[in-house]
């Protein structure tokens, strides 16, 4: 290969990243609107003759239209798409195939056997090696084979995480190994355990791993340490309502079987480390070095700068503020924290620049030597160092894949292809980990990079295909001016590319929107930059204890970003935005894919879906009453921007969940009525105003929704009588609960459907008042892996909470 941009070896400095589109020579393409000159004209090229008396625009537009055959356009489509296979779009789709593969079976409403993905792999297999012959067959098949091994690969995953999930509440000893521990920003501690026994009761069925929080800890506890305790343990939760995000998904893959808090403070047991494995030792020494990093950056720095100061270097996140992590929410900076490609590409960066400043000031030995490479091979085992010791999540895997490809390139005199690193990335994740294809992290982290990526690549092309004469001189002043200008072009252009990209799929998972975000980024990000060169040092003079000067600066960094975030954080006029319909953001997904991996005119294939994405985002009806799946808490938007609950004091982060989906600002709690009082009756709810509140008494509470529906809220089964004269929905807070009213129209909720279903969605019928509501609820059944444990709950089998015997007393008094 030869010649400048084709990887080849121009000294040191010779160019190692290249556009996928400069490896091939720019061919003419037929516009589906002109006609072929290598062809005969057609016989509509004869019926667009006009007589040379008509002219104008219609004369010109008939033309155009006539030039436009059906013939002309397949032949430039199937043009177009050779060259995008010559340019090597199809390695690009592997990892969309492989996604959709993952997706589907992800998405089935039962758990498939082992049997069904093989056959279906071999199936398709047979299917691409018969069709080798056929080019559109064969890429068909191999489209359906990659879709088959991505299913397949989930399935394994699946089977291979095996998580033992507890399946009811229970008190017990605890006696394990912590693997790590987080301190909160609450002073508690939270502790990830690998379970060695229980007693007290001794569980037949005890997961393997757990997480707990607790007070106080011994000082000498780390990770590794065997510790003891009396504690509850709680299975995982599943979604807060219909079609949010699954927390004991979560758990099944990250191994967590249960959580809970320590009733007391835990003991430490003193234990020969002997007897731990390899890989536990390994992770345990992992888990120490960051805690004793952390620790030092947090007595170094102090306050929320030193919590983040220990996220940005260690990954440990648990410590930062909660108005803060609100705030940076809020502006669209809360990806600073996350450790992704902006800290891998930053330590690289500086890594190699500190290392070729030092080998510039030998320049015999770097004439001699390929010091290039030698800063590469440096800075690839500085970020791989990076990604071990701040843990390891999607972002930071994806980030480490690309940049490792790139300096592996630099190592081996090969062109760097970025879109290519990306989908390397990317088919390395899925395949080790099929089940973040479906959350938050790994779709908004690629659609981003992805869209950086295409967008830059695009304008590469436009500007290598431009004459440019050579700049003219300027003076100091102007010549920063314009470097001024274009880096602040370049960051609010990377804001706005990145932010278009994931606001569809954070308003899908998170249901906000961050409308300063520009602003935001373009005020920090200068500073964030130098905050990860300090940080970059300040790890580099840890060893030697001379980092300190570099943390102090690291903190006033921090300083000036959690004001800016703050202040920007008031003035957001948007936060919670509702929801949004599923098939707009595949839509979306689809036209971002086609956008960024097509070269061609092909991409504007995806002008039609993005519009169709954006035109059906409201196209999702709010659900009237949200319950949670405890039964606990139910909840209605009450107009006003008021959302009113069952309860006095919520579950706080379900209820900001709930705010965000309905977009309510603010929470209204019941008004309790004694009995003797006479001021409410809940036979009074039928004369409630549209919009009412929940008012409680007689231990019933109704609300009035602004369909005019009436809820009811009991919590003994013995009251629900009450309530089947005049109410639309009732929800009972007892397992043992069944439907009194027998009322067709009335629709009766018990603790037992909430816990073997989950949290419910329900929908009034507007139009008509003898039609009953409808309820979605979020867990369907057949179970799969993840949600089989609920249906071994007390309230899963329709049994009474468990009550202890009650003790005797301790002097029992004589009768008299």
């Amino acid at each position: 290969m030869a010649g400048r941009g084709w990887g080849s070896d121009q000294g040191e400095d010779a160019a190692i990243g290249v556009s996928e589109r400069s490896l091939f020579a720019p061919l003419p393409l037929p516009s589906p609107l002109l006609p072929d000159p290598g062809q005969a004209p057609l016989q509509a090229d004869v019926a667009a003759s006009v007589p040379v008396a008509e002219t104008g625009r219609i004369v010109r537009v008939r033309r155009q239209i006539s030039l436009t055959s059906l013939p002309r356009l397949r032949h430039s489509v199937n043009t177009a798409a050779s060259l995008e296979l010559d340019r090597g779009v199809a390695f690009l789709l592997v990892p969309v195939c492989l996604a959709i593969g993952a997706i589907g079976y992800f998405s089935l409403a039962a758990e498939p056997d082992f049997a069904r993905p093989v056959a279906v792999v071999i199936l398709t297999g047979i299917c691409a090696l018969v069709s080798r012959s056929w080019s559109k067959t064969h890429l068909c098949a191999m489209a359906a084979l990659l879709c088959a091994l991505g299913l397949l690969a989930a399935k394994v995953e699946t089977w291979r995480a095996g998580t033992q999930m507890l399946g009811s509440e229970i008190s017990t000893q605890v006696t394990g190994r912590v693997v790590s521990l987080d301190r909160m920003e609450s002073g508690r501690i939270r502790l990830t355990i690998d379970v060695i026994s229980t007693a007290r009761p001794k569980l037949r069925y005890a997961p393997e791993r757990v997480r707990l929080s607790a007070r106080k800890i011994p000082a000498d506890v780390t990770a590794g340490s065997l510790i003891t305790g009396y504690a509850k343990l709680l299975p995982p939760t599943g979604p807060v309502r219909p079609d949010s995000y699954d927390f004991s998904f979560d758990s099944y893959f990250a191994g967590i079987g249960g959580s809970g808090f320590f009733l007391g403070n835990p003991k430490l047991v003193v234990s020969d480390d002997g007897d731990m494995p390899l890989s536990a030792r390994i992770s345990s020494s992992v888990e120490k070095a960051r805690e004793g990093i952390a620790d030092h950056i947090r007595a170094s720095v102090g306050g929320a700068e030193g919590e983040i100061a220990a996220a940005l270097i260690v990954g440990v996140r648990a410590g930062i503020p909660d108005e803060i992590n609100e705030a940076m929410r809020r502006t669209g900076i809360y990806h600073i924290i996350s450790i992704s490609g902006l800290h891998m590409a930053l330590v690289a960066g500086t890594i190699m620049g500190l290392l070729r400043g030092a080998f510039a000031l030998f320049p015999d030995f770097s004439a001699r030597r390929p010091v290039k490479k030698y800063a590469a091979a440096a800075a690839l085992f500085s970020i791989a160092a990076y990604l071990i010791i701040s843990g390891v999540v999607v972002a930071a895997e994806r980030s480490f894949i690309m940049l490792a490809v790139m300096l592996i390139a630099v190592l081996f005199d090969r062109a760097a292809l970025t879109m290519r690193n990306l989908a390397i990335s990317a088919i390395a994740v899925i395949v080790v980990s099929p089940h973040e294809v479906v959350g938050p992290s790994f779709q908004m982290s690629f659609a981003a990079t992805a869209a950086l990526v295409g967008a830059y690549a695009g304008w590469a092309d436009h500007r290598a295909g431009k004459a440019r004469p050579p700049p003219p001189k300027r003076s100091m002043p102007g010549f920063l001016t314009r470097k001024f200008v274009l880096a602040a072009t370049g960051l609010a252009m990377t804001s706005i590319i990145a932010g278009s990209a994931t606001t569809l799929f954070a308003i899908w998972h998170f249901q906000r929107v961050s409308p300063l975000s520009l602003f935001a980024n373009l005020a920090v990000m200068p500073i964030v930059t130098v905050v990860m060169f300090l940080a970059v040092a300040s790890a580099l003079l840890m060893p030697f204890g001379l980092d300190w000067p570099a943390l102090y600066l690291m903190g006033k960094g921090l300083t000036m970003m959690i004001a800016i975030s703050g202040w920007i954080s008031e003035r957001s006029p948007v936060d919670g935005v509702g929801l949004i319909s599923q098939h707009s953001v595949l839509l979306v997904a689809i036209a971002l894919v086609i956008a960024t991996m097509a070269t061609t005119w092909l991409r504007l294939a995806a002008l039609p879906l993005a519009l169709a994405g954006l035109l059906t985002v409201s196209d999702t009806r709010t659900p009237d009453v949200l319950i949670s799946e405890d039964a606990r808490l139910v909840a209605l938007p009450i107009g006003g921007g008021e959302l009113a609950v069952s309860r006095e004091r919520p579950n706080e982060f379900t209820v900001d969940n709930w705010k965000r989906a309905l977009t309510s600002e603010t929470i209204v709690v019941p008004e309790v009525f004694d009995n003797s009082d006479g001021q409410f009756d809940v036979a009074d709810a039928v004369d409630l105003p549209l919009g009412s509140p929940f008012y409680c008494s007689s231990g019933v509470c109704v609300a009035r929704h602004m369909s005019g529906a009436i809820i009811a809220y009991v919590e003994d089964r013995k009251d629900t009588w009450k309530a089947c004269g005049f109410a639309e929905l009732i929800v009972i807070n007892d397992a043992t609960a069944y439907d009194a009213c027998h009322n067709p129209l009335v629709l009766v909720i018990t603790k037992r459907q909430l816990a073997r279903k989950g949290s419910a969605a329900v929908f009034f019928d507007r139009q008509s008042a003898t039609t009953p509501a409808t309820i979605s609820f979020a867990v369907d059944s057949p179970y799969r892996p993840w949600h089989t444990q609920r249906k071994y709950s007390r309230e899963a089998r329709g049994l009474a909470p468990f009550k202890k015997p009650e003790k005797p007393a301790a002097n029992p008094q004589p009768p008299q």
